[in-house]
């Protein structure tokens, strides 16, 4: 079966182009001859080869290789991706090795060997099909770094709070210091992470988020750090860790402190020694990435050590970054909360959307026990439900109970016999709406916390948060 592959032969010799056509036709899809240098800028403006085989010397006497150097700097500035073969004469052997140091990939000496042609362009189209691969893999590695760091999130707020945080963003973000980011589920760990790397030499290398609480314990080791084919059941080929992945830009990893202590141990090692081991190899490889990490954990539990290593915070948290919880940045509130209105007003084709005045006091009242991730879910179910331009407390569903405080919800008359209010119904939704309620409110709203004591997965909590409204 012939080789898709266009092939063309430029000598002044008929007998070589007859000679080489008729040998390359049987081995490859296309062959074109020329027997005139001067033609190549048409040719090639005409044509894609992929391989040109291309003679020294042109016209009787000619020997010194000019001619064919000239050509060959023609062809790799009109088409720099096609491979070139120059053909010389045995006695031109040094002439054809310095018209490989000038661009050409390899050459023929003349009279040749029909298995040392084919052999020989076979490996060039190879050559050019490797560089093809490359620099498509090299697009698309441009394309996904471009995906990791792109964000269309902003970070929005004035507040005292929050120019605090900007101001240790604008003096950590230009080092290469590890960063920890401590603050409640929804406050927007990710995005200072992310704001981070943007405004760091890095920016143009990959950022990579890993949520280490939704890895398994089996997986950890396999995720972060990679693995070799056979070095477990079911790993069937070689796969790159997280860590070696990130290499050049910045590793986000959330929720570092739902890692239990055994894998704690495993991460401070790869951190000190800045190498890694993948699971299967006895070949450690170096890395050169930049850790942020980020928890919902107290900074009271972190200090303690049979929760979390000591050493591991220590080399975690050269800069640490608090963020506040949305109660607490209420002038922030109204101006995220028009950002979301803006964002998915367009999203459904609703504009001119406004707050009313009583819906802006509600909001400024509410808690928000979810953050900003709250009112972004709050704000888009305003949108969708509103069926006028003014959205109201009823729209975020912010009436009456809701509304208030969740730290000062008063307790019904309706109790059971611990002393847990009991719902005005006793149907499931309200019950599983009531049971989501104490556990989160026992937890602090860790979402982790929660959801284990539910008996739930983080994200399965997170969707009957949303269905419930919480």
């Amino acid at each position: 079966m012939k080789k898709e592959a266009h092939i063309l032969i430029v000598d002044d010799d008929e007998d070589i182009l007859v000679a080489g056509k008729l040998l390359l036709k049987r081995k490859f899809s296309q062959v074109d001859i020329c027997n005139r240098p001067e033609q190549l800028p048409i040719l090639l403006e005409q044509n894609d080869y992929d391989v040109l085989l291309l003679d020294m010397n042109f016209g009787p006497g000619e020997s010194s290789g000019a001619q064919g150097f000239h050509w060959l700097n023609e062809v790799k500035r009109l088409k720099p991706e096609v491979i070139v073969v120059m053909i010389t004469a045995h006695g031109g052997v040094d002439v054809a090795v310095e018209a490989i140091k000038q661009g050409a990939t390899d050459f023929i000496a003349k009279p040749w060997h029909n298995e040392k042609v084919v052999a020989t362009v076979s490996t060039a189209l190879e050559l050019k099909r490797t560089r093809q691969e490359s620099q498509s893999l090299k697009v698309a590695n441009q394309a996904l770094v471009q995906a990791t760091v792109s964000s269309n999130e902003s970070i929005i707020g004035q507040s005292a709070a929050m120019q605090h945080v900007h101001s240790l963003v604008s003096r950590a973000a230009p080092t290469d210091a590890n960063v920890l980011i401590l603050g409640e589920n929804g406050t927007g760990k990710e995005l200072i992470a992310r704001d981070i790397h943007q405004h760091s030499p890095r920016k143009d290398s990959v950022f990579l988020s890993v949520d280490l609480g939704a890895i398994s314990e089996t997986l950890f080791e396999s995720e972060l750090f990679g693995h070799k084919k056979g070095a477990f059941t079911g790993a069937n080929q070689d796969r790159i860790g997280k860590i070696k992945a990130a290499e050049g830009g910045t590793l986000f990893l959330d929720e570092i402190g739902n890692l239990p202590l055994h894998l704690q141990a495993k991460l401070l090692t790869v951190l000190e020694q800045r190498k890694v081991t993948p699971l299967g190899s006895n070949t450690e490889e170096s890395f050169n990435v930049r850790i942020v990490a980020a928890t919902n954990v107290e900074k009271a539990k972190l200090t303690d050590e049979n929760y979390f290593r000591q050493d591991l915070l220590f080399r975690l948290n050269t800069v640490e970054i608090t963020l506040p919880a949305l109660r607490d940045r209420g002038q922030d509130i109204l101006d995220i909360a028009h950002h979301f209105i803006a964002v998915y007003g367009k999203k459904y084709q609703k504009h001119d959307l406004t707050l009313a005045e009583n819906t802006k006091q509600a909001m400024l009242a509410y808690a928000w026990p979810g953050n900003i991730r709250a009112l972004r879910h709050a704000v888009e179910r305003a949108v969708i439900l509103s069926e006028q331009s003014e959205l109201t407390p009823e729209d975020f569903q912010l009436t009456s109970q809701a509304a208030l405080n969740v730290d000062h919800i008063s307790v019904s008359d309706s109790q059971d016999s611990t002393g847990n209010k009991l719902p005005d119904e006793l149907n499931l939704e309200a019950i599983e709406k009531m049971a989501i309620e104490q556990a989160l409110r026992k937890h602090k709203y860790n979402i982790s916390h929660s959801a284990k004591e539910l008996g739930l997965t983080r994200a399965a909590l997170y969707r009957r948060m949303e269905k419930h409204g919480l």
